[in-house]
């Protein structure tokens, strides 16, 4: 039997059509440079980094049954555990077109009518050999599969980008570890400044709070942190793979 990663993760997987034009998406058209298509996803993209990283990384949600499936090979590829994930037919990739502008802006047109989330019975046995489960919106879709790893004693790491309603608040709970988009941590918690969400979305149980803002960087707040913090990037990734990008890091005020 295959040794089970340290790091596990369900979430969509997405197959991405990324055109990049020269003009920001504000101006309406503009020509296009250049088209690629690359394999995407919260879930997928951080357990390929981990595995790239040296760590052990394995997706445990819903995958095709047919051994060259796209999704399947890809993962495979990037070096990630696909053996304990459960198996169907008519699993399938959300598919994705991107448009990426000049000014780095994205507008992503997607299609998510598939298989997320995964199996309602997924194993006690493989959850506890593992440390870390990483899940995404979707995973609302298994909520109780996330309360059982966390009550085993997994870290959850949870990147949120959506609401599904209540679903949501109970997952965003559940997360030791919580990502959200900027955007979304203003709407989920009616705060204006990214202090006040930080503040907001704190809980004795975190670890650690994130707050994406594209290409501007990201907010931070830690639990061993005396405050809050702003990454800030000097430079952009240019694939939805993981790709180097200088950084510093500047401390905010509290409010």
């Amino acid at each position: 039997m295959p040794t089970l990663p340290s790091i596990i993760g369900f979430g969509a997987i997405a197959i991405d059509d990324i055109v990049y034009v020269d003009q920001p998406l504000s101006a309406g058209k503009g020509k296009v440079l250049r088209s690629v298509r690359a394999f995407g996803g919260n879930v997928a993209t951080a357990l390929a980094a981990v595995a790239r990283l040296g760590g052990t990384a394995g997706f445990v949600g819903w995958l095709s049954s047919a051994a060259d499936d796209a999704v399947l090979c890809d993962l495979v590829a990037s070096g990630v555990e696909t053996a304990f994930a459960p198996r169907h037919p008519q699993a399938r990739p959300v598919r994705s077109r991107i448009t990426v502008g000049s000014d780095g802006e994205r507008f992503i047109a997607y299609d998510d009518d598939a298989m997320l989330g995964t199996a309602p019975d997924f194993p006690d046995e493989v959850l506890s050999r593992a440390t870390v489960l990483i899940v995404d919106s979707y995973a609302i879709r298994s909520l109780d599969v996330v309360a059982r790893a966390r009550d085993l004693g997994l870290a959850i790491l949870g990147d949120v980008e959506w609401s599904g309603g209540p679903a949501t608040e109970r997952l965003i709970a559940l997360c030791d570890h919580l990502i959200l988009p900027l955007g979304f941590a203003r709407t989920a918690t009616g705060r204006r400044t990214p202090a006040e969400m930080l503040d907001a979305l704190w809980l004795p149980s975190r670890s650690a709070v994130v707050l994406t803002d594209g290409g501007r960087g990201v907010y931070y707040r830690g639990r061993d942190e005396t405050g809050l913090w702003h990454r800030l990037h000097t430079g952009l990734p240019s694939s939805t793979r993981p790709a180097p990008a200088t950084a510093f890091m500047a401390p905010m005020p509290m409010h």
